[in-house]
């Protein structure tokens, strides 16, 4: 493992750092999840992908440490993180997916909380804590549906359309599709709002 490990930290070229990182993520070993998070901070797209793959084949044992070390100064790195924690839909990643639906600065990142917000596993709650739960991704996703830009918009209907298979939250948001078929300016949302109104 050290020796994997040793690999992505001493690689030269991109491709290098790649093949390095790929090596590293099929041990699917527990302790290359440090070196895997670190990895987003290197401004390699395509390591950083294989990294996020890596890290959401190992699941939730890698949640609190990508929640731990969310990159707050490097927006690369924290987009990677957030994509890769809303992959995983861990319950634990709740906050961490909505304060980022509702505010955080980048579009992207956004985008891929609202989405991550609708998958959440949320069996993997106690009953009254699933409800609570579901109850605030359903508050942050009708909010985000009033936002101006329509990117965001968008990523909520598809996250509220994953949240409908929860049975408590099918009627509102229903009722939201509706309003919104009927008032979002934007066709592409309206297309959106069609197509999870047909699935």
């Amino acid at each position: 493992m050290d020796e994997l490990i040793r690999a992505v930290t001493v690689a030269e070229t991109p491709e290098q750092m790649v093949t390095a990182v790929k090596n590293l993520a099929a041990a699917k070993d527990p302790l290359s999840i440090p070196t895997l998070i670190a990895v987003f901070g290197y401004n390699n797209p395509a390591a950083a992908i294989v990294a996020a793959a890596g890290l959401t084949e190992l699941g939730e044992i890698a949640v609190p440490q990508l929640l731990d070390q969310i990159d707050d100064y490097n927006y690369g790195a924290r987009a990677y993180s957030i994509r890769t924690i809303a992959a995983i839909a861990d319950p634990r990643a709740l906050d961490i997916l909505i304060s980022t639906a509702l505010t955080d600065f980048a579009p992207s990142v956004r985008r891929a909380a609202a989405k991550g917000l609708g998958n959440i596993h949320w069996q993997k709650l106690a009953p009254t804590e699933a409800e609570i739960a579901i109850n605030r991704a359903l508050e942050t996703l009708l909010l985000i549906c009033e936002d101006p830009d329509w990117s965001i918009r968008y990523a909520a209907i598809v996250g509220l359309q994953a949240l409908a298979k929860v049975a408590i939250v099918q009627l509102p948001i229903s009722a939201k599709f509706q309003l919104m078929l009927t008032n979002d300016t934007e066709k592409a949302v309206r297309a959106r709002v069609q197509l999870a109104l047909a699935q």
